[in-house]
This record gives C-alpha cells, sequence and structure tokens, in this order.
C-alpha cells in the first residue's frame, strides 16, 4: 500500500483498527462473564479471541499510528490512534481477576442458624469432625474462598 493510498484511507483504516481492537477486547468479556450461559461455538470463539487478542491489537495500533503520519487530518487521527492504543493496553488486563476475586476471610454459623432455600446447593468439605458449607449462591460471585478447617488451609472453588 503506498502512502498515497494511506493518506487517503487513513479514515478507513483508522475505524477498521478500532473496531478491531473493539471486538478484541469486548466480545470475550461479553461471552465469558457469569450468569450467563455460553454456547459451544461461541466460547470456543472467544477463548480463540482472548488468546490472540493482545497481539492483534498491538499491530492495530501500529498501523493506527502508521496513519496518523500519514493521515491529512492528523489531529483527529492522533485521536483515534490513541482509542485503538487504549483498547491495546484493556487487551493486556485480565478482567477475569478483577470480577472474581477470593472471599478474603469466610464468616461461619452453626446449620441451625443459617437460612438457606430448600433446594439451594453448597459446596461442603469436612476434615475430622470439622465441617464446612459453602452456599453456591456466593460462590458464583467470588468463584473462591480461602479457609482453614481442622489445622488445613483450603480453597473451595466454583
Amino acid at each position: 500500500m503506498s502512502a498515497y493510498s494511506v493518506r487517503r484511507n487513513s479514515g478507513l483504516i483508522l475505524l477498521l483498527c478500532f473496531a478491531v481492537s473493539l471486538f478484541c477486547v469486548v466480545y470475550p468479556i461479553y461471552v465469558i462473564r457469569p450468569f450467563r450461559a455460553q454456547g459451544a461455538r461461541e466460547l470456543a470463539l472467544a477463548l480463540v479471541v482472548a488468546r490472540y487478542r493482545v497481539g492483534v491489537t498491538m499491530v492495530a495500533a501500529l498501523a493506527a499510528m502508521f496513519c496518523v503520519v500519514y493521515s491529512r487530518r492528523r489531529i483527529l487521527a492522533a485521536f483515534g490512534a490513541l482509542l485503538v492504543l487504549g483498547l491495546a493496553f484493556l487487551a493486556r488486563v485480565n478482567v477475569y481477576e478483577l470480577m472474581f476475586h477470593p472471599i478474603p476471610a469466610a464468616s461461619f454459623s452453626s446449620a441451625s442458624k443459617v437460612k438457606l432455600d430448600a433446594g439451594e446447593k453448597v459446596i461442603a468439605v469436612k476434615f475430622g469432625k470439622v465441617a464446612r458449607a459453602y452456599p453456591v449462591r456466593s460462590m458464583s460471585y467470588h468463584h473462591i474462598a480461602n479457609d482453614t478447617v481442622d489445622k488445613f488451609a483450603i480453597v473451595a472453588t466454583y
């Protein structure tokens, strides 16, 4: 592609870089989120996109910066390139670590004091004579509970 064609099509190239980068950042987050059923094909695509999104967004950022150099409207192109660079940065952030943080200090009550629905599911752990139950309702948000059961450090996960 010659410098003239890049100059003529820089807006289109920037828009394409932005769209590809936005897709790479947003699609895996949209598909892989709690309390939503995922289809096998969309989950497979989301995992592929998540795997390659850093490289793809970096290439898009480089192309966007190249467009700034050859664009007729440099200020507008620089703004578009900054958006693409921002998306390239966001592609490196693992949002799942931000969304699903462990329960830092689990608190417990005796079974007679706990109010659970009749069909509510729990994750049960028993070491010796000490037993714990972690309601799936609260575990579905955190996914991880660090705890000590009968002097054993455990991680309950869902």
